[in-house]
């Protein structure tokens, strides 16, 4: 009989202490609230590492009191082996009264436990009714005017255009200096060839083409023809390309001698019947008509002296920049960077400045 009062005794005991170990609390964020506005009512419950706390999903709650949510904080180590486990849920309420918030039951070990008792109290904005035209709704967005010239912003903005530019200039420069190109590029004078140079060289691609033997004479005498009507252009200055045969054969009997006026009559005969008449040649004829374009060219050519320098040879790139060039490019950088750095500096005081 002893042994059962002492078991009883010890297991009250350990209930005593279990109940003595858990401390379940609640409180609110704040005690008053405008209508529509939110509320925290955190509920804290002190029990064991190893105690299972089940928190109540629903509460039972007035019935203008919404419960918006709820979250879960960290667990808080607390004295000895106990652990704080809160939860905080969010209430809002739309009617302005006092509020009394019932108790709410968190189990511990599958045992319950209640919180204390709290109060809310909803307050509401009065409004004077009487005075309905001193209350005005939102106004529209407004277009203010933009002057550059007032605006603060108008310096920073013209000065980082310069400061854009300066670093593009400096970046060229610097590109050029450590390629070791020239600054301006150089401009090469071509030699040009006289009219009847250029007429020779023609001719002798003819015969490169082996035209004279080709089984195209149209092609051949259109290629002649050409050569001549440009040559004669060129010489004579009239517009030979756009003439029609006897036009250029009258146009040459004010300065060509009689005999080679003929022989170009000829070949430019034996051409219009080639190309519109369809007229076959021999070779021997192309070889003939081919030797008379070559002597009115050698008789009515006229010898001038080549006014351009002769060509010379491409230099090198130490012989492109010279020292005294380069010295000064190196300078223009130098001067180049201090004054974006400057520049830089002043716009960040600027929007400093503004801000």
């Amino acid at each position: 009989m002893k042994k059962v009062i002492i078991t009883l005794a010890l297991f009250v005991l350990t209930l005593a202490a279990d109940a003595q170990q858990v401390k379940v609390e609640s409180s609110l964020s704040s005690m008053e609230m405008l209508v529509g506005e939110q509320v925290e009512m955190s509920v804290k419950v002190t029990a064991g590492k190893d105690a299972t706390v089940e928190f109540p999903q629903e509460a039972l709650l007035p019935t203008n009191i919404e419960v918006l949510g709820f979250v879960d904080s960290p667990d808080l180590e607390v004295d000895g082996d106990q652990v704080c486990r809160q939860r905080n849920y969010v209430l809002t309420s739309f009617d302005d009264t006092l509020y009394y918030l019932p108790p709410f039951k968190v189990k511990v070990n599958g045992q319950e436990y209640s919180t204390n008792q709290l109060a809310l109290k909803v307050l509401t904005i009065d409004v004077d009714t009487t005075k309905v035209d001193e209350y005005f709704g939102p106004k529209d967005v407004q277009d203010n005017p933009f002057d550059w010239e007032l605006d603060d912003f108008a310096t920073p903005f013209w000065l980082s255009v310069l400061f854009v530019a300066l670093m593009a200039l400096f970046f060229y420069l610097y590109l050029r200096l450590r390629d070791n190109k020239p600054i301006i590029a150089r401009i090469r004078i071509v030699k040009r060839l006289l009219p009847h140079q250029k007429a020779m060289k023609a001719i002798e691609e003819i015969k490169a083409d082996k035209m004279v033997t080709s089984d195209d004479p149209k092609e051949y005498y259109t290629r002649l023809t050409d050569t001549l009507r440009k040559y004669i252009e060129e010489r004579y200055g009239f517009n030979a390309m756009e003439m029609t045969s006897s036009e250029i054969i009258d146009q040459l009997m004010k300065n060509a001698d009689q005999e080679s006026l003929s022989e170009l009559r000829q070949l430019f005969l034996t051409a219009d019947l080639v190309k519109f008449a369809k007229y076959s040649t021999l070779i021997n004829e192309n070889d003939a008509n081919l030797v008379n374009a070559v002597d009115f060219i050698n008789k009515t050519k006229i010898e001038q002296p080549v006014n351009t320098e002769p060509a010379k040879p491409e230099l090198t790139v130490e012989e492109q920049r010279s020292k005294r060039s380069r010295t000064a490019l190196q300078i223009t950088l130098c001067a180049i960077a201090v004054s974006c750095v400057a520049l830089f500096g002043y716009i960040l005081y600027c929007i400093y400045e503004i801000l």
